[in-house]
């Protein structure tokens, strides 16, 4: 039997208290209801009672569905997709079906003028009754988006928003918005303890989603046009990261046939990132986005290079001097054509084999689809000839000529197959190719920076390097054209050369990107100056950019205090700002002398504190020794390695992948710090931080970067020196 319909809890605008509402117990997977003395909060527990039994009911029907097709694979197809979607119907006893709830303005509901008020309930997914009527709504619909941007000035027909309290799966309290008849009692945004308890609830494991929370200003971001590429500029805190991923959740909600064609890809600076942020998209129902960085988008690299090297190989005029190497290999025709054909030798002068050639080169085509045109090219030109002579020859004699040895062995000499990496192999190896290439594009000392000292044996034996694979990539784009995805979500894309872009840019050459990051946190010798010039190198110059600078994540007193480096890192940018009413913690800890005994000393007292994640973020040369200290002391702990490659060295870096129970600890090295959150962090020796990049202005950027990592509180620890803009004391909240 189905369950009955639930039943709307009546509506009680005037009478009912905004204040959350306070319970003495509570319910854990799926056992009674929380109890409540507020009727309405018990009407609305009732509504998630049905609610779940409506999933459950939906989840029986699609299991006796059967996959019949026409065909075994499309049969198998089917029953995939049918696994797939009772998966996406199981209940998960810890997460509430819905978190909010809107009612909206009464409308005429027959002729008789009675009027009713529409009240839809904002989840996860959308859940609908035997009848088909809509019992929770996805977050993702067009109707949903009142409950993220209505407002008393602009409240979009909605009469009353309600945000719920959840704890553990359970409705534990309400706050409720009158929009269109405000009342004293109601709280707004920066008021919502409800807002706040969620953001504030202590971090364990991977990034969670933010539907729950999402503001106004991100909202605008994840429902942009699917056409639309966006830049979104967000200091630390903004929820920059977060608003991409929901981005690419909404546009696979809503261009789900156009992007389960061309696809979604989620590019983030490194693995630990990415195991970071993983879990987001599937918790909203998206299990087909692929994640990957842009060393693996390139290839794997097998050597480093000095930094200078690098930069000049992520340079963009190295993408002019590829194009001209590969090009340049379409030698000049310096011998008539002559093919034999029965009696006959048909003879097609170099200056017109030359015609072609010049022709093919300059339509705007890859190397490889003008070099597979040159054959046909060369037999219509054959064909020409036998008809002026006066035969009749048809496709198929055309065809043979285009297959013949002396056709194709022509072809082959003037216009000879080539692979990235014999292109970049004689580059590197031969002066004279480079100079070729790069005349009027490098200096001679430029040429003479990217030349080998001693060239390897063959282009097999070579050791790329990362900007090398960048090189190898854009080559093969010169030689065949890389296809294109739907849409790309780019994080911490302030980072990236402009190689390094170009390389992100060309997949998705007829997509769009969604382009994340902060200027402030450029980290790398080649990082960004401008947005402008970063969305010129991924071919989107007509990009929108929006620009967050209110934060939710990072409590006003480390934003205000990380926030004293702007002036020398990123002068031009806004500055931050906090928005919640917890200030946070803030302590600085001068220990000269006793640096590890007073960060250990930091780490317990940070866990004896409250309860979530402890970050402990030390320079990356001070991973071994700080994991060995926090092992000796018998503080359990993870350790994030080296991007997961340098760490077999370090005590705990064993422990990398999360485990089911993953300790409240985390050693962190600098670099691998960006895009992650601590519910408390401890950031040890900041000048070790600092002297470790290559210029102040990177290590200062790199320290913004570690600073703005806690939810909660900071701890810094340091036996050298302040940085001077941070070398006061806080001030007194």
């Amino acid at each position: 039997m189905s369950p009955a319909r639930p039943e709307h809890p009546p509506d009680t605008d005037a009478e009912q208290s905004a204040t959350p509402t306070h319970t003495t117990s509570r319910r854990r997977n799926g056992s009674p209801a929380v109890a409540t003395t507020d009727p309405e909060l018990a009407r609305e527990q009732d509504y998630l009672v049905a609610a779940r039994a409506e999933m459950a009911r939906m989840r029986e029907h699609t299991l006796g569905l059967q996959a019949q097709a026409g065909d075994k694979i499309a049969g198998d197809y089917l029953a995939y997709t049918l696994w797939r979607r009772a998966q996406s119907l199981l209940d998960d006893p810890t997460s509430a079906l819905f978190f909010g709830r809107i009612d909206t303005a009464p409308s005429p509901a027959d002729e008789a003028g009675a009027t009713s008020t529409e009240r839809h309930y904002i989840g996860r997914r959308h859940i609908s009754d035997a009848d088909g009527d809509p019992v929770v709504v996805d977050w993702r619909a067009h109707v949903s988006t009142p409950f993220y941007r209505a407002s008393p000035r602009e409240p979009m027909g909605v009469t009353l928003r309600r945000r719920f309290g959840i704890d553990h799966g359970q409705l534990t309290a309400y706050e409720d918005e009158h929009l269109t008849a405000p009342q004293a009692s109601d709280l707004d945004s920066r008021e919502s303890t409800i807002l706040a308890r969620e953001i504030e609830r202590p971090r364990s494991g991977p990034m969670r989603d933010i539907v729950a929370t999402i503001q106004p200003e991100q909202d605008e971001i994840v429902r942009a046009d699917v056409a639309t590429t966006i830049c979104v500029q967000g200091a630390p805190g903004t929820g920059k990261t977060a608003v991409g991923l929901h981005r690419a959740a909404w546009l696979l909600y809503s261009y789900r046939d156009r992007l389960s064609r061309s696809g979604v890809l989620v590019v983030g600076p490194n693995r630990a990132f990415l195991e970071h942020v993983g879990a987001v998209l599937p918790a909203l129902g998206e299990i087909e986005v692929q994640h990957t960085t842009v060393e693996e988008l390139t290839g794997r690299a097998r050597s480093t290079e000095p930094a200078d090297v690098a930069t000049l190989k992520g340079d963009a005029r190295l993408a002019q001097v590829v194009h001209r190497a590969v090009w340049s290999r379409v030698r000049r025709a310096d011998e008539a054509l002559v093919v034999p054909r029965g009696s006959r030798r048909w003879r097609v002068a170099e200056y017109d084999v030359q015609e072609i050639l010049d022709e093919l080169t300059s339509r705007g085509v890859r190397y490889d689809a003008a070099r597979a045109m040159l054959p046909r090219r060369l037999a219509h030109a054959v064909l020409v000839r036998m008809e002026r002579s006066g035969d009749t020859p048809d496709d198929r004699v055309q065809d043979a000529v285009a297959r013949s040895k002396p056709v194709k062995d022509y072809a082959a000499t003037v216009w000879p197959a080539l692979d990235p990496s014999a292109v970049l192999y004689a580059l590197w190896s031969d002066p004279t190719a480079l100079a070729d290439a790069a005349e009027d594009i490098l200096t001679d000392e430029e040429q003479r920076m990217l030349l080998w000292d001693k060239p390897p044996r063959s282009k097999g034996a070579a050791r790329w390097s990362p900007a090398d694979t960048v090189l190898l990539d854009e080559i093969g784009d010169v030689l065949e054209r890389t296809p294109s995805l739907g849409h790309i979500i780019l994080d911490e894309a302030q980072d990236l050369s402009p190689m390094q872009l170009r390389a992100v840019g060309r997949r998705a050459s007829t997509g769009s990107l969604t382009v994340l990051g902060d200027l402030a946190q450029g980290t790398t010798p080649w990082a960004t100056r401008a947005w402008t010039e970063s969305l010129e190198h991924l071919g989107k110059s007509g990009a929108h950019l929006e620009e967050l600078t209110r934060g939710f994540r990072v409590p006003a007193a480390v934003i205000e205090y990380a926030a004293r480096l702007l002036p020398q890192i990123a002068p031009d940018l806004a500055l931050p700002e906090s928005v919640r009413s917890n200030p946070g913690r803030l302590d600085l800890v001068a220990a000269p002398g006793r640096l590890l005994p007073a960060a250990l000393a930091a780490v317990r007292s940070a866990l004896d504190l409250a309860p979530g994640t402890v970050g402990v973020i030390v320079a990356d040369s001070a991973v071994r020794t700080t994991g060995g200290a926090l092992t000796q002391e018998g503080l359990d702990h993870a350790v994030l390695g080296l991007d997961h490659r340098d760490s077999d060295d370090v005590p705990g870096a064993d422990r990398v992948q999360p485990e089911p129970h993953e300790p409240r600890v985390q050693l962190v090295a600098a670099t691998l710090a960006k895009g992650l959150e601590f519910d408390q962090v401890v950031v040890v020796e900041p000048a070790a931080i600092v002297a470790a990049e290559p210029d102040e202005r990177t290590g200062l950027r790199r320290l913004y970067v570690v600073l703005t990592r806690a939810v909660s509180g900071l701890t810094v620890v340091h036996h050298e020196p302040l940085p001077a803009a941070l070398a006061d004391p806080p001030r007194a909240a």
